[in-house]
């Protein structure tokens, strides 16, 4: 297919008119590689009036130059002749270059025979062209001078009868002896009735040739073919993929080819080839693809190239993305008028994207341009890029990645380059990057001592991000080099520095080594004692799974009159990791937990970077003992210093953030959270906190009932690094005894429960409201009317309640052996777990024990009244009662509509009285939106309108600080 090249073939079609009148022209057509030359020359006879035109055509090339008159032997070879054809030689007389004059000897040798001689050639046959052609041409020592003139006098001859098209393309190409003659011919085209079409690659370096030139200068014409048009691009992708491609995929396939139709024409095949449609969110793989045929064409045009010309593409290729301006002149030696010339060339070859910018067209080229670098030359050039890089200053990580391709590293400097990238790429949360950095100057440090064990440290560091195994292995390897044993200690602590990446048994024997070898933390001073400090929380931490531990962790706690030190960061991490022990074995006091927390999170900054590695570990204890207010408030002051310093939130925090919503009762803010955490951990962007964003929103998928989103939750953990977590697996596993109870499975589903229980009980951690699994077991007891064994795990679930002494453990376990007991002894058990639970934070708590209780009480003022107020609480944790009131899972509310924040908050306004009106300027939306969002509250509430919304909300006054 020839596309937008009717203006060209109309200039031709032209000059051949003028031709005939005895008007003869030179016309040359030009443009970069792959622009459409050849094909449009060739398909050209095909397009214009050639009834009555003789037609020569010629195809230089390279590997033909040294063949003399090569190109002339092409043009008379392609003319077609017969008998009839009238050269009018053998009659005329007169100077030979007006018509009837005589022929020079030779100049039509074998055509006319001479008188009384049989004829060369068989009546029905005319001359063969190559035998018209001047006996001398074959005689590489033949003067031009006698071959020259007898060449246009047989082409005048040949265009008397009919006028002449002669076409050479790749005119660079042609060797010298036909460049002499087309010279020759460029200036004496009067009188020959001929146009002689010439194509020529721009930036050729023969296209400066003398002779080139002689003919170029004297064209009558000159024209530069013109890429494609976007219309264009669209009839080549029709073509290609048999229909039309939308307007996003067609814009990429024109920006990346910039209409040059070589570009096209492999670019549209590949894409094809690899199952690729002309849509939209297939544009993105247009830039990236590279097809080897393109890149080798590329890579043949860019070895022909003057040094010069091939330097600057290779320090450009090299410097890929950083190639400021004058850079790449520089590294490829050149000065500025040098690496000006040399872009001008790349320019007119196609290569470059604008005129004087080392920036390639697309990335095919910059493939090309390495492919014609052997190995030793590649390596040479990064090498000689990663010191010219340094010189002036650049990013150490742009530095690192000419280093990481350099076939040798340079002087002492790299390997400080190499470490400091790395730095940077971790501080960017690019640890594999980092990894790569720190492996290359590895390779060249001694196989012992201390600047190897420095190294492997680094890697190590970098590696615990997503590679647990290797980071312990490389520092196992740093620890045998180290020396002293504080060293071997401080080396040790990189391995899970930050409480959420498990440590394998050979990391925890590195600890224990290290930590012995430094000796007792009170017989040490700082700062080696704040490394024993470090080394014995990590050890504990560790052992979290063991009941010894958690029960030593609590002595520890108790064992010194005077309070825990907190005044260092040593100090602090290791009283969170000890009051997280003890809060997983519910063996502390509440209050005394949360008081110690208190205690470390005052010491620190809400406002400082990054986020503590403690602050894991306190949400726990804080939940655990549900006293939540000071987490709350740190959190919040947090999330203010984050938007005001414009930083991106972090997994950690929506975790936290999502921890203390759900400990409220608030599960649609506490989702949003846990989402959010959840997203960052299937991205893989931070997978050491895989397991706690798991862990979250799997505990808002059964305190909410959602069985979808816990199938969601166990589809995304498969393949994580969550099985070593036994939070995680815990909760997956209560979501997966959930979907067995909503498919009325009940005994497949308290197996699973106990089996958590079991799970649970055997390694020590019976903190019932981090763990509550035994009200969930109960209510499938009930279910299958087993209420022996129902009341005798409510009875052990009051015991762990008792002994932690947290208001919603409590309150939970009373509500629960209240609705076992019945009666009025139970109607007493619920009072109490009201009365409890007013004091706790988890209001959704409340409001199930206050609507338990209106149960059991029935009727009366004081049964509408606690109905009221439950529903009023359950409204402002965006739980409707409606869908709850038959809740029959095993804990917790089955799958419902829950209200969103704005409906909420509409349905607040609409509560204390204000009309549609009022409510729209408040929000500032139109009334239409505030009647669409309280009908669907209406719905989700099981209400008709707003009188019977003022009804439920009438009981509110008295908790309104709450909700």
């Amino acid at each position: 297919m020839l596309l937008e090249r009717t203006s060209e073939t109309a200039s031709v079609q032209e000059a051949l008119h003028a031709a005939a009148d005895g008007r003869s022209s030179l016309l040359l057509f030009a443009g970069p590689l792959g622009i459409g030359r050849s094909s449009w020359l060739r398909e050209l006879p095909r397009r214009l009036d050639v009834q009555h035109v003789r037609v020569m055509r010629a195809n230089a090339a390279v590997m033909e130059q040294d063949f003399a008159f090569g190109v002339v032997h092409q043009l008379f070879d392609s003319l077609t002749l017969d008998a009839s054809d009238d050269l009018d030689a053998s009659h005329a007389s007169g100077d030979p270059g007006e018509p009837g004059a005589p022929v020079p000897p030779g100049a039509l040798a074998g055509y006319d025979a001479p008188a009384g001689e049989a004829p060369a050639f068989p009546p029905d046959e005319g001359p063969r062209p190559e035998d018209l052609l001047p006996a001398g041409m074959d005689d590489p020592s033949a003067p031009l001078d006698s071959i020259l003139p007898d060449l246009r006098t047989l082409l005048t001859r040949l265009g008397r009868a009919r006028p002449l098209l002669i076409l050479v393309d790749d005119l660079q190409w042609a060797d010298a002896r036909s460049l002499e003659l087309l010279s020759y011919l460029a200036g004496r085209l009067h009188d020959v009735r001929a146009v002689l079409v010439c194509t020529l690659r721009d930036g050729d370096p023969r296209a400066r040739h003398p002779l080139v030139c002689a003919v170029t200068d004297a064209a009558t014409q000159v024209t530069r073919l013109a890429p494609l048009s976007s219309a264009a691009t669209g009839q080549l992708v029709r073509e290609q993929f048999g229909e039309s491609g939308e307007e996003e995929f067609l814009g990429a396939c024109h920006r990346a080819s910039g209409g040059n139709p070589v570009f096209l024409r492999a670019l549209l095949p590949a894409l094809d080839a690899a199952g690729a449609r002309p849509r939209a969110t297939q544009a993105g793989a247009v830039a990236a693809l590279r097809p080897a045929p393109l890149r080798e064409r590329l890579a043949d045009c860019l070895r022909a190239q003057a040094t010069p010309v091939r330097d600057l593409a290779a320090a450009m290729a090299v410097l890929g993305g950083t190639a400021a301006p004058g850079l790449a002149g520089r590294l490829a030696g050149l000065d500025e008028v040098g690496e000006s010339c040399a872009l001008g060339v790349l320019h007119r070859l196609g290569l470059l994207a604008a005129e004087g910018v080392p920036d390639f067209v697309h990335p095919v080229v910059r493939d090309a341009a390495k492919a014609i670098m052997s190995m030793t030359e590649y390596g040479s050039w990064h090498a000689r890029a990663a010191l010219l890089l340094h010189e002036v200053g650049h990013p150490a990580e742009e530095v690192a990645v000419q280093l990481l391709a350099a076939n040798t590293l340079g002087d002492g400097w790299s390997g400080t380059v190499l470490r400091t990238a790395a730095d940077s790429a971790l501080r960017r949360g690019a640890p594999q990057e980092a990894a790569r950095f720190l492996r290359r100057p590895l390779l060249d440090s001694p196989e012992q001592g201390e600047e190897r064990a420095l190294l492997l440290i680094d890697l190590a560091t970098a590696e615990n991000a997503y590679d647990s195994a290797a980071c312990e292995r490389h520092i196992g390897q740093a620890v045998a080099l180290l020396e002293t044993p504080h060293d071997r200690a401080a080396a040790a602590l990189r391995i899970a520095p930050d409480f959420l990446s498990a440590v394998s048994p050979t990391g925890v024997e590195i600890l224990r080594q290290a930590a012995a070898g430094l000796g007792p933390a009170d017989r040490l001073a700082d700062p080696a004692r704040g490394t024993a400090l470090r080394l014995e929380a990590r050890l504990r931490h560790s052992a979290r799974q063991d009941p010894a531990e958690l029960a030593a962790a609590v002595r520890r706690l108790g064992e010194r009159p005077e309070e825990p030190a907190v005044g260092t960061g040593a100090e602090r991490e290791l009283l969170a990791v000890l009051l997280h022990a003890a809060a997983l074995s519910g063996r502390l006091p509440a209050h005394e937990a949360a008081r110690q927390a208190a205690r470390v999170l005052e010491r620190v900054p809400a406002t400082g970077p990054g986020v503590p590695a403690v602050l894991p570990l306190l949400t726990a204890v804080f939940t655990g003992a549900d006293r939540i207010d000071v987490l709350a408030d740190w959190l919040a002051a947090r999330e203010r210093h984050r938007r005001t310093a414009g930083e991106a939130t972090d997994p950690v925090s929506h975790v936290g953030l999502a921890t203390v919503l759900l400990a409220r009762g608030r599960l649609t803010h506490a989702r949003e959270h846990a989402e959010s955490a959840f997203e960052y951990a299937m991205s893989d962007r931070h997978g050491d906190s895989a397991a706690s964003a798991v862990a979250a929103l799997a505990a808002v998928a059964l305190e909410s009932g959602d069985i979808a989103l816990g199938e969601r939750v166990r589809a995304g953990a498969g393949g994580r690094r969550t099985a070593d977590d036994l939070v995680c697996t815990t909760l997956l596993r209560l979501t997966e005894a959930q979907s067995h109870s909503a498919r009325g499975e009940f005994a497949v589903a308290l197996d699973t429960v106990l089996a958590c229980g079991r799970r649970l009980e055997a390694v020590g951690w019976r903190n019932p409201v981090l763990f509550p699994w035994r009200p969930r077991a109960i209510r499938l007891m009930q279910r299958r009317g087993d209420l022996e064994s129902a009341r005798a795990l409510a009875e052990e679930e009051y015991a762990q309640a008792c002994i932690l002494g947290a208001p919603v453990a409590i309150g939970r376990a009373q509500q629960l052996r209240g609705g076992l007991r019945g009666g009025s002894e139970g109607t007493a058990l619920l009072r109490d777990a009201v009365h409890v639970l007013r004091g706790s934070a988890h209001e959704l708590e409340l409001a199930r024990a206050l609507r338990a209780l209106a149960r059991a009480v029935r009727v009366g003022a004081e049964a509408r009244e606690l109905q009221c107020e439950s529903a009023t609480l359950a409204m402002a944790c965006g739980v409707p009662w409606k869908a709850e009131q038959d809740r029959p899972g095993p804990a917790g509310p089955q799958p419902e509509p829950t209200l969103t924040p704005t409906e909420s908050r509409v349905v607040a306004l609409a509560g204390s009285g204000l009309t549609n009106q009022a409510i729209a300027a408040e929000l500032g939306v139109g009334c239409r939106v505030v009647e669409k969002h309280l009908t669907n509250s209406y719905r989700k509430l099981g209400i008709s309108g707003r009188v019977q919304l003022l009804a439920l909300m009438a009981g509110a006054g008295k908790i309104s600080a709450r909700a």
